[in-house]
């Protein structure tokens, strides 16, 4: 069994041979990549920092001995603090790609989707402030891959309205190529149309107040054509209902081809559709309603199927992603304030949380991680991607 461990385990120890070692005499007698892949399981194992991971190491010095090259033993806090607040966070980060890569293969396969939808959306470590010093709380901006339940990448931002300036540097840094992309309205700008369509995807992007006078012109055109129950139009047209815990929601998706005479239309790079979802929802006798307005990329389809599916798979990345994050890893408590290490700290929860996603036990999230914590089979099994 420890050889299989082993074996496995060199896969993922290769993908952090390419790291440059920071410059330190602390962690120069520990493999800079042994000294990662610990970061990485114990933050599987239930870790939230560097005295956290160093104490789980020395636990489980004699395991971590039998698959890892750790020739003067368990590093202790200090190298593993020193090493993730060191490490450049895109360098650090990068070395995950073939592995994120190999688990969107595998999750396509499984899933059989070959359009995921790839939700950009932000979050911010509420408590990770420091204002002593001047350093206000992360804010990073993920791309979720909602039917996978994987993360792609992050990107961290000084505070939620520079999201409009991270979210292109992030399409640079991920795959979404065959993909259809999803933001919220802010967003909704040209430049990022522009980068996801480079990049070899589609994008579905909200309206708000952020383009007043785009959304003004798609709500009086749909509202016109919905007057005369688009007559000679090529439309789109899907409706959904969901039921349960005295609650009744009815889903209705309009997707019109894009008219001519948008404002700014000629600048919006592949605006081939305009769009409407509508939530009408009835709990306790009460009814209440939501109006959300698009434009995209996507071709109008009869049945709108490809345009609904990816403005619900939309809010995946609040209730598979920022959710478990919260719930399962405490982040939002987290109290790290070095830059870069909270930094580092929130991709790997983001890594672990996919790995856990793509184990296909039937385990909530929260229980699979404390089953890493529990057993090093299990933790296994996680890490390598095998259960047998």
């Amino acid at each position: 069994m420890a050889g299989a461990r082993r074996l496995g385990l060199d896969e993922v120890v290769a993908y952090f041979q390419g790291l440059e070692d920071p410059p330190s005499e602390i962690n120069r007698k520990h493999p800079l990549a042994s000294v990662v892949v610990i970061a990485l399981i114990a933050v599987l194992a239930g870790a939230s920092g560097p005295t956290a991971i160093a104490q789980w190491a020395a636990l489980e010095e004699e395991f971590l001995a039998s698959v890892l090259p750790l020739p003067h033993g368990v590093p202790c806090k200090d190298v593993f603090r020193r090493v993730l607040m060191a490490l450049r966070p895109e360098a650090f980060q990068a070395c995950f790609a073939a592995r994120v890569r190999s688990l969107r293969d595998q999750a396509a396969a499984e899933t059989g989707v070959e359009r995921p939808t790839l939700a950009i959306d932000g979050k911010t470590l509420r408590r990770s402030h420091d204002r002593r010093n001047g350093l206000g709380a992360l804010h990073s901006v993920t791309a979720w891959a909602s039917e996978y339940g994987l993360s792609l990448g992050q990107l961290a931002c000084d505070e939620k309205s520079n999201e409009i300036a991270a979210i292109p540097e992030l399409l640079r840094l991920v795959d979404v190529s065959g993909g259809v992309v999803t933001i919220d309205a802010m967003g909704c700008q040209k430049a990022i149309a522009e980068a996801v369509v480079a990049a070899k995807g589609d994008y579905v992007l909200a309206l708000k107040d952020n383009q007043p006078k785009l959304r003004q012109a798609v709500v009086d055109h749909l509202m016109s054509r919905w007057e005369v129950d688009f007559a000679g139009d090529e439309v789109g047209r899907r409706q959904t209902q969901e039921t349960g815990h005295g609650r009744r929601e009815t889903r209705t998706y309009l997707q019109l081809e894009a008219p001519e005479g948008l404002p700014g239309s000629g600048s919006w790079r592949e605006l081939r559709s305009i769009g409407v979802a509508i939530s009408e929802v009835v709990r306790d006798g009460e009814a209440s309603d939501e109006v959300r307005y698009y434009i995209s990329s996507l071709a109008v389809e009869p049945d709108a199927a490809r345009f609904a599916h990816a403005v619900r798979s939309h809010w995946g990345v609040e209730n598979g992603c920022h959710w478990a994050l919260d719930v399962t890893f405490r982040e939002d408590e987290s109290r790290i304030r070095e830059r870069r290490l909270r930094e580092n700290m929130a991709w790997l929860n983001r890594f672990c949380l996919s790995l856990l996603r793509q184990h296909p036990g039937r385990q909530s999230v929260a229980m699979k991680r404390r089953s890493c914590g529990w057993s090093d089979d299990y933790l296994m099994q996680v890490v390598i991607g095998s259960t047998s």
